[in-house]
This record gives C-alpha cells, structure tokens and sequence, in this order.
C-alpha cells in the first residue's frame, strides 16, 4: 500500500521533505521551498554530462524541478533552484510532461532522472505512474541534494533504479551557513544509509554500459573546505563500503551570488582537489570517477536556452 504523502492532496500540509513545513501548498501560504501543489518544472531536456554510466552516448532526459528544499548560496543551478520569483519555472501540465518525456525516450533515451525531486514526490510519482501506464518504463534515477527524510527514500524502494545523491557537509556548521539546513549531515546521512541498504555498491548496467540499478554518491569539492571532503569520504568508508561508486567533482564555479564572500568566490585549486582525491585513493576507494580541474569552465549550464547543456 502506498504511503499518503505520495498523493498531490498530502501537500495541503505538506511535510514531505525535512523542512516539515505544513504549509498549504494549494493556497497561496506557501512554505519553505515556495512551490505549489502544480507540476512546476524549469527545464525537461537531454544532458549527456552527467557520470558515463548516467550519460551513456543518448544522454539522459532530465526533469529539472523548480526551486530547492536547500538554498545553497554557491548554488551553480541557481537559475532555477532559487525560491522567489526571479526563477525560470514552467507550471505546465502532467500530460505535457510526459508527452515530452516520451519524446525523448522514442529517440533513443533510456533514463529519465528527476533533478532536485525533494519537494516534488507526489508530482514525481505521478509522472512515472502516467509513464508506466503509456506502457513506457524508462530507468528512473533520482538525482538528489539527500536532504530526504528516510521514510520518503523508503518508499521508493521498487520505484528508482538509481539513486544519485549529493553528500554536501560533514558538519552541521557549514550546512547552516551554505544551506541553511543546520540538520543536514544527520538527514543526508540517514537518507543515504537507506539507499545503500536498497542498493548495495554494486551497479548493474545493461548491454550497452547504461546503469540499471544502483547508488552513486556524489561529492562536490568546495573552496577552502577541503577537511569537510576528506570526513565525508571516511563517513562513507566507514559507515558503508570504500566499494560504493563515488563520483567527487571538481566543477565548482563561484556565480554571481557569491562574488563577496571571502571563501566562495574562488574557484578549488588543483592542491586542494588532489588532496582529497589522494585520501579516496588511500582509503581504497576504487570506484567512481573523479575530473578534471578545468571541469568549473565546462559545466556552466545556462537554463535560459531551450537546451541548457548544449555544450555536451
């Protein structure tokens, strides 16, 4: 039996996501993430950069959901994941949505991945529920910042195929102060251990390399934090396996918004990238992918265009 906050009617009080917020998103009192109870999507388009096993040749056709249940101040989707009303947000309906899923899908694309789904599940089951019942059942990766509550990642066991959770901080003082979410580390955790436990490290993909079924767990490497990198890596290693595929990025880009802050503004130096990467290595991590440090001047998507990513 499925769990009520999977209906769009739970979001009349809504505690989907951490921030249990109880507001009423079908009035116009809205909470934390200001969303309402509607399909609000930024962008459904193919991006062919994600991890290679994500990406495959035909890229993955991703649903990028408006605003964030985090507000990152360094956030590089900040065209989208902002909650005011300067953000690009598209109140478009369900059968549209899938329609251009599906379009994507007939040309090739076998995955379909929900970006920053947090405070959009019942939109998100809906989505796949019209999917399924069109006879049309895609990979289903859930592309997520982990600030889950458990029961949610719980519920969609059976749902996802891949889970593609970003492990930001180790500690609860730089949540507050980057994302204003001073729980973070415990609710990631939790939410990631739930993963693991459906997952395990092992990704099984199909003939063609593609994931389908899985954990990934990504890392982006901050300026100037390179100790808050290196106690997520031993988090992992020691409370799930140095077997799990970790994807540790060095694409940070400082935007606009954070052009006056004394730590943020700067791009990562190959010292610090490579210091964490030699910890992963010496704590025997062996599976994943790291990048190249000119990687902050490549992954700059602009969601203003029809095709944010088409620099891949």
């Amino acid at each position: 039996m499925r769990p009520d906050f999977f209906e769009i009617s739970s979001l009349t009080n809504c505690k989907i996501c951490p921030r249990n917020c109880g507001a009423d998103r079908s009035s116009k009192k809205l909470g934390y993430c200001n969303s309402d109870a509607s399909f609000n999507i930024s962008s459904i388009c193919i991006h062919k950069g994600e991890e290679p096993i994500i990406s495959g040749s035909e890229g993955i056709c991703n649903v990028f959901f408006s605003r964030c249940n985090l507000q990152c101040v360094f956030c590089q989707n900040f065209q989208i994941s902002k909650n005011n009303e300067d953000v690009i947000n598209h109140q478009i309906s369900l059968e549209e949505i899938v329609n251009r899923i599906k379009v994507h899908l007939d040309n090739g694309c076998k995955s379909v991945g929900f970006v920053s789904p947090s405070h959009f599940i019942p939109q998100m089951v809906a989505i796949i529920d019209e999917l399924n019942k069109l006879a049309v059942k895609p990979i289903i990766v859930y592309n997520t910042n982990a600030y889950d509550k458990v029961e949610t990642i719980k519920a969609l066991e059976g749902m996802v195929d891949v889970y593609l959770p970003d492990f930001k901080y180790f500690y609860n003082e730089l949540a507050k102060e980057y994302s204003d979410a001073i729980d973070y580390p415990e609710i990631s955790k939790a939410a990631i251990k739930e993963m693991f436990r459906q997952k395990g490290a092992t990704i099984l993909k199909d003939e063609n390399g593609i994931a389908e079924s899985g954990l990934i767990i990504r890392h982006l490497v901050l300026p100037g934090n390179v100790e808050n990198s290196i106690k997520i890596l031993n988090w992992i290693a020691d409370n799930l396996s140095t077997t799990v595929h970790i994807s540790l990025m060095s694409q940070y880009f400082p935007t606009e918004n954070v052009k006056s802050h004394n730590i943020l503004n700067q791009r990562i130096s190959e010292t610090e990238y490579q210091s964490v990467v030699k910890e992963m290595e010496n704590l025997g991590f062996y599976r994943g992918w790291i990048q190249e440090l000119e990687s902050a001047s490549t992954y700059q998507p602009d969601f203003l265009k029809n095709h944010p990513f088409d620099f891949f």
